[in-house]
């Protein structure tokens, strides 16, 4: 796998097609798309209705336009109910515009600035650097594959959502940068 260099972008959510083991057997409801995808991952994230939270993140980050651009991106994209997860009133501190830099750092942890599909990604130890400029820890455990650092790690519950500009790949948690 080639090192990518630093891009500055983010991405959202959406559709498709494998799954890993699902945590907790839910998988979230996403519209189909083609096998490439015909929308960008922001469109995606937006129709699949299950990333609301990651949505008006994003935007509030200023970075929704930057990840509806040609890519390509590889997010590792939070559901709403992995926002939940987070202590009450994270979300909504987050999401003030003095907190912006945070809160984007925070959102570009979860993207790299290559597509990796499902397969590609069990095999690799640590990530390539994300667009906030640190890798993640990938590893596979009791048959899911997840992704974190020491201050927590993440589940991926569905993959390989194909998008015009990337692929998306659904957790189950909100990972911290270090």
């Amino acid at each position: 796998m080639k090192r990518i260099g630093p891009i500055v972008c983010l991405v959202a959510l959406a559709s498709s097609a494998s799954y890993v083991a699902f945590a907790g057997g839910e998988k979230p409801a996403m519209p189909a798309v083609g096998a490439k995808g015909s929308m960008n991952v922001v469109e995606t994230a937006i129709a699949a209705g299950d990333f609301k939270t990651l949505v008006t993140a994003v935007k509030a980050a200023g970075l929704a336009e930057a990840l509806s651009g040609k890519g390509p991106f590889t997010v590792f994209a939070p559901t709403d109910a992995a926002f939940g997860k987070l202590p009450a009133g994270t979300v909504e501190s987050l999401l003030k515009p003095e907190n912006k830099a945070t809160l984007a750092n925070i959102l570009k942890y979860h993207v790299l600035g290559a597509e990796v599909m499902a397969a590609d990604a069990v095999k690799m130890s640590e990530s390539t650097a994300t667009l906030q400029g640190t890798p993640f820890r990938i590893v596979t455990k009791d048959g899911k594959v997840m992704i974190g650092n020491d201050k927590g790690m993440a589940t991926i519950v569905k993959t390989d959502i194909k998008c015009s500009n990337g692929v998306i790949h659904v957790i189950d948690a909100v990972i911290m940068p270090k």
